[in-house]
């Protein structure tokens, strides 16, 4: 637990240390703050001064005219102050999280692909959405708000004891059993906010995979299953926000009962100090009960909110926890390289690749081949040879262990990563389209590229007249995912992409298996157009698309067993031949 709690309160530190960022604005917040903090126990000892001095003693009518004056003037003062610090401390807040999104985002952008495959999406939306809206609350409603009870409490105490250290004594009996009752009250909300925390991550996760999926939920009938899992994991959820309401309901009426108990004995100090004095003694207790009163309800009505001040504190400090620990995480690609210019029309050489995404269970060992600049070379082999993990190397998604791939004469990790990407170009075949306009899923919001570019791309792959024939041509929204045009449709729109962006390099993951006829013609077509001049990859699923490639790569688990043209391998009778005879008769039989 003291380890726990030391780890809270470094993280805390780093949060605060943002401050710097904003200097100005967390100047002006604290001075508000502060001003408040003074003014709020200010007006009780005043208004005891006017009740004892112009009320029960002189009944000066002007000059009580004049002190309620500036009573009321200290109300519209403190009123602004609220207002100013409020907002100071909320733009203050909103600033830190600003950057704080920014550097989050930026760094989530750096990460390795594995990154993301170990990694549910809903989790990174958490962090990025809930719990940073968490930490918003850390510096607006916890530290300078928490700042400004903590020093009205002070000052109200201090008043207390100037103006009558026994009475003070008396009503602050209760706080020695409220600060214990803090502790324990503290100790359960931290379980409940490491609980709250793993449900709300939970839930996110669940809900965002199952929208995601919910074409495969429906296909096969899974609803009820998936309502019966939401509903525990709704349930965990429920359980974890309903430890901290149990807290809450306690500590909140036991702190009411305390500040009654200490109003009690108020009442019952002065009503034994009235019968021991005179009439003036008499009248100068009613100045004093009112003071106290409302110290009282200053001291107490704090405390509850430094209660909940906690609250706030402790879930917003567990969620930066999470966040820190994404923004330390060093598994990023790593760009070291300098390069800038290069040339990509070049050979492209693997030499003793071999590549694992877990340590040393190697998913590509020691490829060796060599890619012509020009040429068209296609990737073959059974499900998990390695096909996909080999040409993600080309763009850097992940990092071989051993070995080097080299374009010309320079070393892929030479390059510079952002310039190496924009000379490759991979079409694959589960396209993913933003939620946007045709238009920007091909431009990707690169504003250097011209409407008229996209259309002469889009007529050069052959997909112009089917876009015209959308409600709003390129301006037609595609839907989530592009849900709303079909998958050969979406095909398409990836050649446009790929042209639009001129690539040396290409790598196609073909993606005719699962569109109609009309739409793989269009798409071989878009294929031998986009080829055209490039060096282009391609991950082969049906053979008969590759038979004029200019080299065909067999991978069997890992490894390249055989490489040549189709009528060199067909002649070695060995992997390819066995592949090749394998998918041309089931050819057959399905044509029968």
């Amino acid at each position: 637990m003291e380890k726990k709690a030391k780890l809270n309160v470094n993280v805390f530190m780093r949060l605060l240390s943002y401050w710097k960022l904003y200097k100005g604005l967390f100047l002006i917040a604290i001075i508000c703050t502060v001003i408040l903090g003074v003014l709020g126990p200010l007006r009780p000892a005043i208004l005891g001064y006017v009740v004892n001095e112009y009320i029960t003693k002189t009944q000066d009518a002007s000059m009580l005219l004049k002190w309620t004056l500036i009573i009321g003037g200290m109300l519209i003062f403190e009123g602004a102050f609220q207002f100013l610090s409020s907002y100071f401390s909320n733009l203050f807040a909103q600033s830190i999280i600003h950057d704080l999104r920014k550097q989050l985002m930026a760094k989530i952008l750096t990460f390795r692909m594995s990154y993301f495959d170990r990694t549910p999406i809903g989790e990174l939306v958490t962090r990025l959405v809930s719990d940073l809206q968490a930490i918003t609350e850390v510096f607006s409603a916890g530290l300078m708000s928490g700042l400004g009870d903590v020093l009205a409490v002070t000052i109200a105490i201090l008043g207390m004891f100037i103006v009558d250290w026994e009475l003070a004594l008396l009503t602050l009996i209760p706080i020695p059993v409220l600060l214990f009752a803090t502790r324990i009250f503290a100790r359960a909300l931290r379980k409940a906010m490491k609980m709250e925390r793993e449900a709300v991550n939970n839930l996110n996760t669940f809900v965002q995979e199952r929208l995601t999926g919910m074409s495969l939920v429906q296909l096969f009938s899974r609803q009820n299953k998936e309502y019966d899992s939401f509903k525990e994991i709704n349930a965990l959820h429920r359980k974890s926000h309903v430890k901290a309401i149990w807290a809450n309901s306690i500590f909140f009426p036991f702190v009411e009962l305390l500040s009654s108990f200490s109003v009690a004995l108020l009442i019952v100090y002065c009503a034994l100090k009235v019968r021991g004095f005179d009439d003036g003694g008499t009248e100068s207790q009613f100045g004093l009960f009112i003071a106290f009163t409302m110290w009282i309800q200053l001291l107490y009505r704090p405390i509850r909110q430094l209660a909940d001040k906690f609250n706030i504190f402790q879930r917003g400090v567990v969620r930066a926890e999470r966040v820190f620990e994404i923004i330390d995480l060093d598994d990023h690609i790593q760009n070291e390289g300098k390069i800038t210019e290069c040339d990509f029309d070049a050979q492209i050489e693997f030499n003793n690749v071999s590549f694992a995404y877990n340590d040393e269970e190697w998913v590509l060992r020691d490829i060796n081949m060599k890619i012509e600049p020009g040429s068209t070379v296609a990737f073959v082999g059974a499900t998990g040879a390695g096909k996909s993990s080999l040409v993600g190397l080309l763009g850097r998604f992940y990092e071989y262990q051993k070995g080097e791939i080299s374009v010309g004469d320079v070393h892929f990790r030479d390059i510079e990563l952002s310039y190496l990407r924009k000379n490759i170009a991979i079409v694959l075949q589960d396209v993913f389209l933003f939620s946007d306009t045709v238009e920007q899923n091909i431009t990707l919001g690169d504003d250097s590229i011209t409407r008229e570019e996209v259309i002469t791309a889009a007529k050069a792959v052959g997909a112009h007249d089917f876009i015209m024939k959308l409600p709003q041509g390129y301006d037609t929204q595609v839907g989530e995912r592009g849900g709303m045009i079909s998958v050969g449709q979406r095909q398409l729109i990836s050649f446009i992409r790929a042209f639009v962006y001129n690539p040396h390099i290409l790598i196609l993951d073909e993606a005719t298996s699962s569109v109609d006829n009309e739409s793989e013609e269009m798409i071989q077509k878009a294929t031998a157009q986009l080829t055209k001049g490039r060096t282009a990859i391609v991950i082969a699923h049906r053979l008969s698309t590759i038979q004029s490639a200019d080299k065909i790569v067999v991978l069997e688990k890992g490894r390249i067993v055989e490489q040549g043209t189709q009528a060199e391998l067909l002649e070695l009778n060995g992997f390819y031949r066995n592949l090749h005879d394998m998918q041309f008769s089931e050819d057959r039989k399905h044509k029968k």
